[in-house]
């Protein structure tokens, strides 16, 4: 991962994950997802929910840094 991302794309990445996450975990439970394909889908989830643990961290060092960002618990839960 760069290191010269933007404390915004850090946010916007941060925040697509986590409504990614939410319409995967949505899909897999409405029982839409055909048998052969489940497998799959919940590994995109599992990668989905990794790369959000690591922008989670990142963001973490830079709020350390940088005491005028929002805390974690204002961003994952305001309403866009």
């Amino acid at each position: 991962m760069s290191i010269n991302l933007s404390n915004n794309a850090v946010i916007y990445a941060m925040l697509s994950l986590n409504s990614e996450i939410s319409l995967q975990k949505d899909y897999l439970d409405s029982g839409d997802v055909p048998g052969e394909e489940r497998d799959n889908e919940e590994s995109i989830l599992e990668d989905l929910e990794q790369a959000f643990m690591e922008f989670i961290d990142l963001y973490k060092s830079r709020l350390k840094a940088d005491k005028s960002l929002p805390s974690l618990d204002e961003l994952l839960n305001s309403q866009l």
